[in-house]
């Protein structure tokens, strides 16, 4: 099990300007998105971006992969590798960022949908985008982990009939991307790490509208749905402050460039 390490105010100030600048990467990302633009491009414009800012790419080369987005299509639930393959107006495309700068790391994710995606893949993403902030209330201190698991299994499970993957979860984030304690979207409320004052998670649910299994693909990166139907992911790093959850990226910006560009498709939260 990693070390789960308690962040000091001057610690999470430091991770939230991560954060931010993760959240204006994707927003920059999400400008950029149309039918007919590739995965390597967006993917080296994003390093750009990144570097113009004074930070790193903090997934580029930490493992061993090789890009600075993890750039997951359709069927990928995560760590997709950027490619050649031209994007078309029926994909949808999670994207996974971090950066790296004060000895920090910052980490969000955001799925977007071009414009012909059909009503029931819009809904995934929309539930899906839902259970993350249900998740997220309750990261308070005194609860434990496993109520922040089980408020976003219930919604996305329970509630929707849809497939919580059980191999991926989230994670605590600060000197190392991942840290203690794993951040399950699945489990039994009363159970697992206490929440206390300090803490740092990335919350990230995974869901799939078909079944919860997943597999590897041959490039020894890209995790698949094995019933080849779409997968949708949204993260939010967050810091308990007094208490509270306080989220340190900011979806906003994104959803802001979902509004100015035409290419790609707006939604809202499904309750």
């Amino acid at each position: 099990m990693a070390q789960v390490y308690h962040k000091t105010s001057d610690e999470i100030e430091l991770i939230r300007q991560n954060c931010m600048l993760v959240s204006k990467t994707l927003a920059y990302v999400g400008s950029l998105l149309r039918p007919g633009i590739t995965g390597a491009i967006i993917d080296q414009k994003a390093e750009e971006f990144i570097r113009d800012h004074g930070a790193l790419p903090g997934f580029k080369n930490l493992y061993g992969f090789p890009a600075t987005l993890c750039i997951s299509l359709n069927d990928a639930v995560v760590h997709g590798i950027p490619s050649d393959r031209e994007f078309t107006d029926t994909d949808i495309v999670s994207i996974d960022c971090g950066v790296y700068d004060n000895e920090f790391f910052g980490d969000a994710a955001f799925t977007f949908a071009f414009p012909e995606v059909n009503d029931d893949v819009m809904d995934l993403l929309s539930v899906t985008n839902a259970s993350l902030y249900l998740g997220i209330e309750q990261a308070v201190s005194g609860n434990r982990i496993g109520d922040v698991s089980s408020a976003i299994q219930q919604h996305c499970e329970r509630v929707h009939g849809y497939g919580i993957v059980r191999e991926l979860v989230g994670h605590g984030l600060g000197r190392n991307l991942h840290e203690g304690p794993e951040v399950p979207n699945f489990g039994s409320r009363g159970r697992g790490h206490k929440i206390l004052d300090g803490l740092v998670i990335a919350i990230e649910p995974m869901v799939n509208q078909g079944r919860r299994q997943v597999k590897q693909s041959t490039d020894g990166w890209t995790i698949v749905t094995r019933d080849g139907k779409p997968s949708a992911h949204f993260e939010h790093t967050i810091a308990v402050i007094e208490g509270k959850p306080d989220i340190l990226s900011d979806h906003s910006i994104i959803e802001t460039e979902l509004k100015n560009n035409e290419e790609i498709k707006n939604f809202s939260i499904k309750s």
